[in-house]
């Protein structure tokens, strides 16, 4: 499936709608349930949402080729790792993993283990996962009248937006 394909099923919503209900559906459900993990106050975890998102734009054109993909995953998300991980520890001086302990680690945010891990699950993402998860949510949204949904989507970067916010000033120690 080329990656352009890969969001839009049907033209219910548009292609960037696509974008927001899959990242905020791969934010919610980590582990298959909703949880509260990670920096922000809700059960939103935007570095899974992101993945995901990465994953569906950028390496799902190797859904053909297991190896391209998993070395694609694994890299991909190795560095996105390590940037977020710089990230927040160079604005909130916190960090949500260490790695340090890890055998072949690189400054404590990525090791060779998670490494290897993200080639698994995004041959399993690419793969199984998301043809899943999509089919679903194609099925949802035919049930859904057009301006519901499309309302839905629109309000849920407001709801990432407030979130990050008010978790950005409580790191910060502003509240």
């Amino acid at each position: 499936m080329k990656s352009e394909t890969a969001l839009v099923v049907k033209k219910k919503l548009s292609k960037i709608q696509y974008v927001v209900l899959y990242f905020f559906l791969y934010s919610l459900l980590v582990l298959g349930h909703f949880t509260k993990r990670g920096f922000l106050f809700g059960p939103i975890c935007p570095i899974y949402g992101f993945g995901a998102i990465l994953m569906i734009l950028f390496i799902s054109k190797y859904k053909n080729n297991s190896l391209k993909l998993f070395f694609a995953s694994a890299i991909l998300f190795s560095v996105f790792e390590y940037v977020v991980g710089f990230a927040l520890d160079a604005i909130f001086a916190a960090r949500w993993w260490d790695y340090t302990y890890d055998f072949f680690n690189l400054n404590g945010r990525i090791s060779i283990l998670y490494t290897f891990a993200w080639g698994v699950i995004g041959l399993l993402f690419i793969n199984n996962i998301h043809p899943f998860i999509s089919k679903k949510v194609e099925k949802l949204i035919d049930k859904v009248p057009k301006c519901f949904i499309s309302n839905f989507v629109n309000i849920l970067p407001i709801i990432l937006i407030v979130d990050t916010v008010f978790s950005s000033l409580k790191y910060l120690g502003v509240l």
